[in-house]
């Protein structure tokens, strides 16, 4: 076999050490401070590290379908740097959480109430399923597709989401594939499928 020539050798090491910083960098980025103070907060106290958006849900009725509520940077600034988040998620009986991803985080599910139907899929296309009770914590990975159901038709279910990032993001398939701007030709080629079928999926999760 030949000798891999020099500049192919250099060519190599340098893609190798890229890939690696890459890697390093893939989660939330450090910071060089105790924390962030967003510009419109230039007097910090205690209240900056207080989020109360959670007491709506106390003494509220249950809502008529799936509903999570974030604390993430977005509605929690003082998470900026800090690499975690929450949500509160919220099963009506029969309702799902449809299969999604966080591009930017593990999520780790804990059910606080009810019991849920969860599954998470690897990249070689295998389902791992469980069935949660009160008290169960379950991990979906970075970047997994996973979902959760409640399959009982007459009692909810309410869990707490933790994030390993102060911005996990969420990509719901049905949403990104069917809500977007992607041509029906495209869509029924790829599902192999036809136009119609396609649009009256969009009609379905339009309503």
């Amino acid at each position: 076999m030949a000798t891999m020539a020099p500049k192919h050798e250099l060519l190599l090491k340098l893609v190798s050490v890229f890939a690696t910083l890459y890697l390093a960098m893939a989660g939330d980025p450090d910071i060089l401070t105790d924390f962030i103070v967003p510009p419109n907060n230039p007097a910090p106290d205690g209240n900056l590290f207080t989020f109360t958006g959670f007491r709506s849900l106390v003494g509220a009725p249950e809502p008529p379908n799936f509903k999570v509520m974030k604390a993430s940077m977005a509605e929690f600034p003082a998470l900026n740097g800090q690499s975690v988040s929450y949500a509160v998620l919220i099963y009506p009986a029969g309702s799902v959480n449809p299969p999604h991803t966080h591009p930017r985080a593990a999520e780790l599910l804990f059910v606080l109430d009810g019991s849920l139907e969860v599954g998470v899929v690897d990249t070689t296309n295998k389902l791992y399923n469980q069935t949660l009770q009160v008290g169960d914590i379950f991990v979906f990975p970075k970047g997994l597709v996973h979902f959760q159901y409640n399959s009982d038709p007459s009692k909810s279910a309410f869990a707490l989401s933790a994030f390993g990032s102060a911005s996990a993001g969420t990509v719901s398939l049905p949403g990104t594939v069917f809500n977007t701007t992607i041509p029906d030709e495209i869509l029924a080629k790829s599902f192999k499928t036809d136009v119609p079928t396609i649009q009256k999926l969009k009609a379905g999760l339009a309503q």
